[in-house]
């Protein structure tokens, strides 16, 4: 294994135990569906446009559903897998594609966020059979995606402002 793709695995491991801590760090229970609302939406937004679609994806998506793993919300791991994964890949698309600058990382996590909203939805109302029950989901999931953006914004910019950071995550693409 080269010392480039070791770095990434790291890296990777790093970013999926940020994502788990953040999100696990603060919940607050949303009772209409039995999920909650966390911080880790702007961790999960960081791992795409800092490792790509395929360890940021993973990274993403392996740290949010180990809290859904050990917090009691096991129901939700598949969903939050590729929930969480796709938001990264999107984020990283996006970004790749307008550039690193503030707008980009805008419009990356605004995207990534309404996936999540209606990602979530989507699961609530026909996997889990909550039907228009899931409605009650949406302010709570708009608030958590809010946070996510502002959360990612703000980290991505101070890693692109910091050129030792910016080189170690965006030198080689």
């Amino acid at each position: 294994m080269k010392l480039k793709q070791i770095q990434r695995l790291v890296t990777a491991a790093l970013m999926a135990a940020l994502v788990f801590v953040a999100t696990l760090l603060i919940q607050i229970p949303i009772p209409a569906t039995g999920g909650y609302v966390n911080f880790g939406d702007g961790f999960v937004i960081l791992c795409g446009v800092l490792l790509g679609p395929l360890y940021g994806g993973l990274a993403a998506g392996i740290g949010a559903m180990l809290t859904d793993l050990i917090t009691g919300y096991a129901v939700y791991i598949p969903a939050t897998f590729l929930i969480k994964a796709c938001m990264a890949v999107i984020a990283y698309l996006l970004v790749r594609r307008v550039g690193k600058r503030w707008f980009a990382y805008l419009l990356a996590s605004v995207c990534a966020e309404a996936l999540m909203v209606l990602g979530y939805f989507a699961f609530e109302a026909l996997a889990l059979g909550f039907g228009k029950a899931a409605i009650a989901s949406l302010m709570p999931n708009l608030a958590q995606g809010a946070a996510g953006i502002l959360i990612a914004c703000i980290l991505l910019t101070a890693i692109t402002k910091n050129q030792r950071l910016a080189d170690f995550f965006f030198k080689g693409e």
